[in-house]
């Protein structure tokens, strides 16, 4: 475990971006496309680009057996993205025109007969139905009754020092079911194996931070330490509580009182009922009302790849979340939805269960990966969860990842890019920032989550290396799947928007942000397992931006409540609406002045959780996010910005800017 505490990772599988088709209403959603010389309609993005004739080991036995998802387009696919804008977008006649989760199963759900047309396809080519919902048909057989069915054969290629199942070339569906298939997942198997466990594991190792510390930004500070930039860097946080972040981020009264948030993370912590109850008692919370915390967990608690997701790992990302929302939004009630599994398959599924019983208003996501291990099959899985979301009146908030532009990241080959889902046109992405709350619970600056660490020389007279190496940041940056979604446009600079050349423009994340910055972060309270094998609660500061995309969806419950309870939905053609007003502070790097540079001195145990084995006394320097830039402006570290006191305000009915 570390203080930062990144956000967890969905199970991609692991290939190569491919560019989507141009979907309708400029929001980049992935399409197939009909091969009409051939009677078929291909699935795009459905071959991995790592499928190449280099890495080609032969034909995969036709005895193999697989296991797919066919996904189904369901009544009207481009008019659920149609809907979905209109009734987000507040200068269209439909904005606010939510259905139910019943309207739009009825108007944008899969028909029987298209799952009827569907089984029939999929069994005359050998394949067995086992499983069918509103969203995909679970298919199992033979390698080679895929490949009669998807018009493509599967070959085993070598994928770094594994080798893996995948198609030969793009997957295709008969002209006729080309209104009916959507997508189909699994023809590749990079990897996503999983093994069953009946039981979780317990909890994880424990983590604890030393001190000295700060109860507010600046308030303690050693001035026997070295100097940096100019001046003695305070020591940094314990750990900013609910009170704080409430006041920074402008709560005023409101409390999210009449407003469900959703939370998704894959497994189950075993001690969050307990560990959020002594939480808010310890730290001046609410207490939660009877029924004000439930859990939506997986048939018979049947969870898969407990070692391979690192199971226990989660539990402090729940945690995380749901302590965060409460400490935002004490009223509001929270939902949460364990995934099976962190695999794509079961966080989708997680997903269709808010979606489909309209569980919630607002949903707090804190996993990822990199979209270079994403393709268009799987990103139309998400957008059309996402779209059905839209029109019932859901926006999903999702964090923009850890890594700043992922160069440095050690899967992402030396690649600049984003993080998905969070890159998906019809999410909030949530950047990240270091926060400086001062005596008061008083707001004074923020800069981009990016931090440079240099260590105390063991004299103590200097800092080694200063300013030190790069450790973390907001992700953020210009997609290479998406095209740029209405709303960005004339907020987003064309410099970021074309970053990566070519003349069309792009998808830029992430969209609003929060507090991340582990250095200036967040107090959470979690059992942990102590090395003498107890398991005890304790409390530690924690960051990265699966702290912010809570604390934002904590501070949209307020906004809800604010317009007397009626949904936002997908927020970000409002938050875009007010780019540029007092409902923002405008972060930047540099907050007290161009050259005034920014740190926190940082003293950890060099175990872990106690000093036996000594301290470790570091600087960390604040706003050096690689080469991502928080400039006055939309930037691609903080979006518009984080929400000031005019935010929530700015969402009462008849407000005007």
């Amino acid at each position: 475990m570390s203080s930062t505490r990144s956000r967890k990772r969905a199970g991609l599988a692991l290939v190569a971006a491919l560019p989507l088709v141009a979907g309708a209403l400029a929001m980049g959603i992935p399409t197939a496309q009909a091969d009409a010389s051939h009677g078929r309609h291909t699935l795009a993005g459905s071959k991995p680009a790592w499928a190449t004739a280099t890495s080609d080991k032969g034909a995969t036995s036709d005895a193999n057996k697989v296991t797919l998802r066919v996904y189904l387009a369901g009544r009207d696919a481009q008019g659920l993205a149609a809907y979905a804008q209109a009734v987000s977008d507040p200068a269209s006649a439909s904005y606010g025109s939510f259905l139910s989760a019943a309207q739009a199963k009825s108007r944008f759900g899969a028909t029987q007969q298209q799952v009827a047309d569907t089984t029939a396809w999929l069994e005359s080519s050998g394949l067995q139905v086992t499983g069918a919902n509103d969203h995909y048909l679970t298919v199992t057989g033979d390698v080679s009754a895929a490949e009669k069915a998807f018009g493509t054969q599967l070959h085993n290629f070598a994928k770094g020092s594994k080798t893996y199942r995948a198609p030969v070339g793009t997957a295709s569906v008969p002209a006729s079911l080309s209104g009916t298939v959507l997508t189909v997942t699994g023809l590749d198997n990079s990897p996503r194996r999983a093994q069953h466990q009946d039981t979780l594991p317990p909890p994880g190792a424990v983590f604890k931070n030393s001190g000295p510390f700060s109860t507010y930004f600046g308030s303690n500070t050693d001035k026997k330490l070295p100097v940096a930039y100019g001046t003695h860097a305070p020591y940094a946080v314990k750990g900013y509580t609910g009170r704080q972040l409430r006041s920074a981020y402008g709560a005023g009264s409101y409390t999210g009182k009449g407003v469900t948030v959703a939370i998704t993370d894959a497994f189950a912590s075993p001690t969050i009922a307990a560990d959020a109850k002594k939480y808010a008692a310890r730290n001046g919370d609410a207490d939660y009302k009877r029924g004000q915390f439930t859990q939506v967990l997986p048939a018979d608690y049947r969870f898969t790849g407990a070692d391979e997701c690192d199971a226990s790992g989660w539990y402090g990302e729940e945690t995380l979340d749901v302590e965060a929302v409460h400490a935002l939004a004490p009223a509001a009630d929270i939902t949460y939805v364990g995934a099976s599994s962190c695999t794509d398959d079961d966080l989708l599924d997680a997903l269709n269960k808010i979606v489909d019983h309209r569980l919630a208003d607002i949903v707090s996501n804190s996993w990822g990966d990199l979209e270079s291990n994403e393709t268009p099959d799987i990103a139309a899985a998400y957008d059309q969860i996402f779209q059905l979301g839209a029109v019932e009146g859901i926006g999903f908030y999702f964090s923009s990842g850890d890594a700043g532009d992922n160069v440095a990241n050690p899967n992402g080959n030396g690649t600049k890019q984003v993080d998905t889902p969070s890159n998906s046109p019809w999410v909030t992405s949530v950047g990240g920032t270091a926060l400086a709350v001062g005596k008061g619970d008083t707001y004074q600056w923020e800069t981009g989550w990016g931090t440079l660490k240099a260590s105390l020389s063991a004299d103590g007279s200097a800092w080694t290396a200063f300013p030190g190496a790069y450790t973390s940041g907001a992700g953020g940056g210009t997609s290479k799947l998406y095209a740029q979604p209405f709303y960005q446009r004339g907020v987003v600079p064309n410099a970021l928007a074309l970053a990566n050349g070519g003349t069309v423009k792009q998808r830029v994340e992430p969209d609003i942000s929060a507090v991340a910055d582990p250095n200036t972060g967040f107090l959470v309270g979690q059992t942990q397992a102590f090395p003498d094998g107890s398991f005890q609660y304790s409390e530690y500061r924690i960051g990265g931006t699966s702290l912010a995309a809570p604390v934002i969806a904590g501070v949209q419950a307020l906004a809800q409540q604010a317009r007397h309870g009626v949904p936002i939905g997908f927020a970000n053609p409002l938050i875009y609406d007010r780019y540029g007003t007092g409902a923002y502070h405008d972060v930047t790097d540099h907050p007290l002045g161009r050259g005034q540079d920014l740190a926190v001195v940082r003293v950890d145990f060099a175990n872990g959780f106690d000093a036996s084995d000594g301290l470790l006394t570091s600087l960390r320097s604040l706003g050096k996010d690689s080469s991502l830039s928080a400039v006055t402006g939309y930037d691609d570290v903080t979006g518009v910005g984080t929400p000031a006191r005019g935010y929530v305000d700015s969402y009462k009915p008849g407000h005007r800017r």
